[in-house]
């Protein structure tokens, strides 16, 4: 671990909307966004603009914060389309905040079957979208979907997802246990890799809790790494849990 300085990235304006019976309205998500701040939080990730209207209305008029940097959410460029020119980014890079987190494909088979396109295609789609909110002055993150499972199957290019978000500006390179289903020990091997391409202080963690395991696959890859920690204040996420801020303070 580089540095004993732990940063806390909040997703539940983000995925912990995706919860089921959770709807939350603009003035919902001003005031958590608020109480975030007020708490210590680094990051508030605030929502997706342009995937709902509630999303398109606070980013319309986002809380000023005091402390924490509120994040706008989105998706890698298109294949075919410049990062400059891809509709869906580019409501993203037009929200009234100065930090982007972008998701992208980590694993090799999701990228060629769910995407359709070549390796090399999408990390060139990693590279130019990074590269564009960097190039237009904002802080980048870069969420690498599935990347447990994808560095089981090919670990190779699991790692050069990596590299590639970060050569391209991003500040940091946020591993995702996306389908929750990864174990401690697993987790440990995978970000210790991981921290041989990445440095630790640039590596993040975010993990679900389908078999139980958040808080202890967040422990394991502090220790084996260093990343600083992403999750929700209350637990919640699209489908289970995520690891509680305060259980791992």
């Amino acid at each position: 671990m580089s540095d004993d300085r732990l940063y806390l990235f909040d997703t539940t304006l983000r995925d912990g909307a995706q919860t089921q019976g959770v709807d939350f309205n603009v003035a919902d998500k001003a005031a958590i966004a608020r109480d975030l701040d007020a708490l210590g939080i680094d990051y508030v990730e605030g929502g997706w603009p342009g995937a709902n209207p509630t999303d398109d209305g606070f980013f319309a008029d986002p809380p000023a914060l005091s402390r924490a940097r509120l994040t706008a959410f989105g998706m890698t460029r298109r294949a075919g389309r410049s990062a400059a020119n891809d509709p869906g980014l580019a409501v993203t890079l037009r929200s009234r905040v100065d930090t982007i987190c972008l998701v992208g494909k980590s694993d090799a088979r999701h990228a060629e079957s769910a995407l359709g396109v070549s390796l090399d295609e999408n990390l060139a789609m990693i590279r130019d979208s990074i590269a564009e909110i960097v190039r237009r002055g904002k802080e980048a993150l870069f969420d690498a979907e599935h990347f447990f499972d994808g560095y089981k199957a090919r670990p190779d290019y699991a790692l050069k997802v990596l590299e590639t978000a970060l050569e391209a500006g991003a500040r940091w390179v946020v591993l995702c246990d996306t389908n929750g289903g990864t174990l401690p020990d697993e987790i440990e091997a995978a970000v210790a890799s991981a921290a041989q391409a990445v440095p630790g202080a640039r590596l993040g963690i975010h993990t679900h809790n389908d078999t139980g395991n958040a808080v202890a696959n967040t422990l394991a890859a502090v220790g084996a790494g260093g990343p600083p920690g992403g999750g929700t204040q209350q637990s919640h996420c699209e489908r289970c849990r995520h690891p509680p801020h305060l259980a791992r303070q």
